[in-house]
């Protein structure tokens, strides 16, 4: 088992789970030629922090070839609020949402 987390991705997690649900139970490499092309803003922090999890792994003396991505959750890290002047003296509120990805490598079942 490796880990990897990722504590304040600057986009939301509704954003960012639609990359991570793509990668999810797969290979490693299958994992990372997917990332690869995939034309999404959160494809290359989660594919950094997949490259991250499979270093963990190699230090822990895993094999990587026979990894593959067991968990990977996407949580809220947060809101920044700040205010934006509108008419009649008005403020309105932007919300800016972050993201906390929390990455989990295991073996791969054995098929037969």
């Amino acid at each position: 088992m490796a880990y990897a987390t990722l504590k304040s991705h600057n986009q939301t997690p509704r954003k960012v789970r639609l990359v991570t649900d793509l990668v999810k139970g797969k290979k490693v490499q299958d994992a990372i030629v997917a990332l690869e092309f995939l034309p999404k803003r959160a494809a290359e922090p989660i594919m950094k922090l997949l490259k991250s999890a499979i270093a963990n792994a190699k230090v822990s003396g895993e094999d990587i070839n026979t990894l593959r991505v067991q968990s990977i959750v996407v949580e809220s890290a947060g809101i920044l609020k700040k205010y934006m002047p509108r008419a009649f003296g008005r403020a309105s509120l932007i919300r800016r949402r972050k993201s906390s990805v929390k990455l989990t490598l295991g073996a791969a079942p054995i098929s037969k």
